[in-house]
């Protein structure tokens, strides 16, 4: 059930819509996220450029013997001071401090003679936390981190007046991933108020239409009768459902019109046919007389079965439903030699009575005419009803086996002339199966004989019950006779 609904136009539009909103409120983290780290770096960097610019300060205009103090009570976890008589950032290493130096050129009131280098650069591969924290301290650090130590280190070298140089160094940790709850509930919000909207309405007005149509198309495709399909919908599920209304039309007319064509035809040739016989009985020859007559019956004969099987394929027929096993017994009961019929589960199908009896009909006397001791039984395969008529004849070669659906087709040995019939019976039986959505075919046996396997659709909410049988397949079943 969910696996249909997924599949279904309705469950993937769905997921289509929660994957594009996920997948921008995904984007738009990272970029929080990055804004966010910019923002902290600046922050921090702008912290320690101030800093600097003090203590650079504070060690020009206090006495040497200050000096060491002051580097002290400047020095913190995150930001170290000290004084050498060498820049600790060589000349070719150190890059353009951009706002780092501008700020420190600022506070000092000095913008061009002083010189001031910067380096930032980025700390590669894993790294511990700053090596002069101490370990409590690390140890929270790292915590606080998530374990995720990422960082850009900055180091400062600051010429003071007096000739020496105030190097400084600090780092500044990347911020973690971190999903706020505010955009959680955001994503929540939006997805609801889109699905609300889209599905109830958007979705509904789409899927809906579209739903009716493919029950409509199954029932023209078994022949019911139905009422015109209004169109609703966006425009282009409107057009499609005027273009199926056309076309129901129009297979409707094509129907009728071959039947009325058959039957007139049927109708007229009957006289010429009636004035032939007439004529037939003044031939004086009695063996010429015969040979007419056989002639003219077997005219009569394939003309009655023509029509016959034109009525068959005919959906005048309204649909009724049905109990498999009650019909599969009146059918039973109405042959001059009934078949074994197994007990099967209690289900029902919509058919046209008549024209279904008329096919089951034929083919259980084809397997009592060819094959004898025909067997009946049936079962539900998922969706899909399953009919087995079974005898013990002696077969069909398999490259005939689809040939002998074809009208007037027969078989030249067992089943030929001799045997009766014009080759109709199983195109009727076939025919009709089709025109209710289903099919027969045919296949030997591993043991013998020919199993006919019918095959038509039920509603899923019946398909819980009985064999599950292979189509094409024959399971034995106890022989009950009727």
């Amino acid at each position: 059930m969910i696996r249909s609904f997924f599949l279904s136009l309705r469950g993937q539009l769905i997921l289509l819509l929660l994957g594009v909103l996920l997948a921008a409120q995904i984007v738009s983290l990272f970029y929080f996220v990055d804004e966010r780290s910019l923002a902290v770096r600046a922050a921090l960097g702008f912290e320690a450029a101030g800093r600097s610019a003090s203590v650079a300060r504070l060690l020009e205009e206090a006495p040497d013997e200050l000096h060491a103090s002051i580097l002290r009570a400047a020095n913190s976890p995150l930001v170290r001071f000290d004084v050498t008589e060498t820049p600790r950032i060589l000349g070719a290493n150190h890059s353009d401090g951009g706002p780092v130096e501008d700020r420190i050129r600022r506070l000092l009131g000095d913008q061009f003679t002083r010189e001031i280098r910067v380096d930032v650069h980025e700390v590669e591969g894993t790294i511990l936390p700053l090596p002069h924290l101490s370990p409590d301290m690390a140890e929270m650090h790292v915590a606080m981190m998530r374990g995720d130590l990422s960082a850009i280190e900055m180091s400062v070298s600051i010429a003071l007046s007096g000739g020496d140089w105030l190097n400084v160094e600090t780092r500044f940790e990347r911020p973690p991933l971190q999903w706020a709850w505010g955009s959680t509930v955001t994503f929540v919000v939006t997805a609801s108020v889109l699905l609300a909207a889209g599905f109830w309405f958007l979705m509904a007005r789409i899927t809906g239409p579209l739903r009716r149509l493919s029950v409509a198309s199954e029932r023209l495709g078994r022949g019911e009768e139905m009422e015109p399909i209004e169109p609703t919908g966006p425009t282009e599920v409107r057009d499609l459902t005027a273009a199926f209304g056309i076309m129901q039309q129009r297979l409707t007319r094509f129907v009728e019109d071959r039947t009325r064509m058959l039957a007139a035809i049927g109708h007229d040739l009957r006289s010429p046919l009636t004035a032939l016989r007439v004529r037939t009985e003044m031939v004086d020859d009695s063996e010429t007389r015969d040979a007419l007559t056989s002639s003219i019956e077997e005219m009569q004969g394939m003309l009655d079965a023509t029509l016959s099987y034109a009525r068959g394929v005919s959906a005048s027929e309204p649909s009724e439903r049905v109990l498999v096993g009650q019909i599969l017994s009146d059918i039973n009961q109405t042959l001059t030699t009934p078949a074994s019929l197994a007990p099967g589960p209690d289900v029902a199908v919509s058919v046209r009575p008549f024209a279904f009896r008329r096919a089951v009909r034929n083919l259980i006397e084809n397997a009592q005419r060819y094959g004898a001791n025909a067997r009946v039984s049936y079962g539900v395969q998922g969706d899909v009803l399953a009919i087995w008529i079974a005898d013990h004849g002696p077969g069909i070669p398999e490259n005939l086996l689809e040939d002998v659906f074809a009208p007037f087709h027969r078989l030249e040995q067992s089943r030929s002339l001799d045997t009766g019939g014009h080759g109709l019976g199983l195109s009727i039986a076939r025919g009709i199966l089709r025109a209710h959505g289903g099919d027969v075919v045919l296949s030997n046996a591993p043991e013998g004989g020919l199993i006919a396997t019918v095959t038509l659709p039920i509603d899923t909410a019946h398909s819980a019950n009985g064999p599950e049988n292979a189509p094409g397949e024959f399971r034995p079943h106890p022989q009950v006779e009727h």
